[in-house]
């Protein structure tokens, strides 16, 4: 119940402008984004390679309705691609992207657009040294998603795709991208989805995930094990038997678990942090309160505290 109005309340225009007019909601937001500019962004990606851990950064913001909008998200992708390589993390860190940033919700011609768009910030990508990974929305916008993927691999090859363990579909999307050369993130998922495409119960969930993680680790392409589970991140280290230590990756988001992922990097293995910037939180912190309790006490917590 709590998960379904947290999820409810991501889309809610008016949830939105009680919890960014809340002054005690910045020290939480902090906790999980980056910052609101490239600046903190870069600065974030410094900390994180310091330490050894490797980067994923998403530059906030979906659903765009407006041509303009979608455009400005394109620059900013390219600012801060030419920003990681100034700074010398570009071999350390790639971005991810949503297509509905980009102009997959337009009225007209959405998708071709959104096509379009990623190809520009895939470029930008491929000229520092570095990658794309196209993240992965709610289940109406799958298949869209899968085709601008397969359409991208065409020129870029490895562009990254990410599966979601809670809907139905997803173990047989995994066996179709589970060859040579092709990098796949599998998380859990986290949009409202309704029980006809998407397993409701946790357990479901953890055993579509384990049923997926088989099909990645038994393919020719490179997984990538986002989890912060630490059941699924020690079934997902014997799964990958003898894979090298550079043929899959963990990742988590930025702001949760961070000593564990200190500790797998450590390790020797790749861990990718998932580092979210920008104004446009709100969606993606309604998101991360929903996933986990322990989230939301954080959150309660912090008002009593600041208060």
């Amino acid at each position: 119940m709590l998960r379904s109005t947290l999820l409810a309340a991501a889309r809610s225009t008016g949830a939105r402008k009680l919890v960014e007019s809340t002054p005690f909601t910045r020290p939480v937001v902090d906790r999980f984004i980056a910052g609101e500019d490239v600046d903190a962004a870069i600065r974030a990606t410094g900390a994180l390679v310091a330490d050894g851990r490797t980067v994923t950064l998403d530059h906030l913001g979906e659903d765009t309705l407006d041509a303009e909008q979608a455009d400005a998200t394109v620059a900013a992708y390219g600012e801060l691609l030419s920003r990681l390589d100034t700074a010398g993390y570009a071999d350390r860190a790639e971005v991810s992207v949503k297509l509905s940033a980009v102009g997959r919700s337009l009225a007209e011609d959405g998708e071709k657009i959104a096509l379009e768009n990623a190809r520009r910030i895939c470029s930008a990508a491929e000229a520092v040294g570095t990658t794309v990974t196209l993240d992965m929305e709610d289940h109406t916008t799958t298949d869209s998603t899968l085709d601008v993927l397969r359409e991208l691999r065409v020129d870029f090859p490895w562009v990254g795709a990410v599966l979601q363990a809670y809907l139905k579909r997803t173990e047989q999307d995994c066996r179709d991208l589970a060859h040579a050369g092709s990098r796949v993130r599998l998380c859990k998922g986290a949009y409202q989805e309704p029980a006809s495409v998407a397993f409701q119960d946790k357990a479901d969930v953890d055993l579509s995930y384990v049923r997926c993680l088989k099909v990645l680790m038994a393919g020719e392409g490179y997984p990538m094990v986002a989890s912060h589970d630490p059941r699924m991140i020690a079934i997902a280290a014997d799964l990958a038997g003898t894979r090298p230590l550079d043929g899959y990756e963990f990742q988590m988001l930025y702001g949760i678990r961070p000593e564990e992922q200190k500790r797998i990097a450590a390790a020797g293995n790749t861990m990718r942090v998932y580092l979210p910037y920008g104004d446009e939180w709100y969606g993606y912190f309604m998101r991360r309160l929903a996933e986990r309790p322990a989230n939301v006490a954080f959150f309660l917590r912090s008002l009593v505290t600041t208060g």
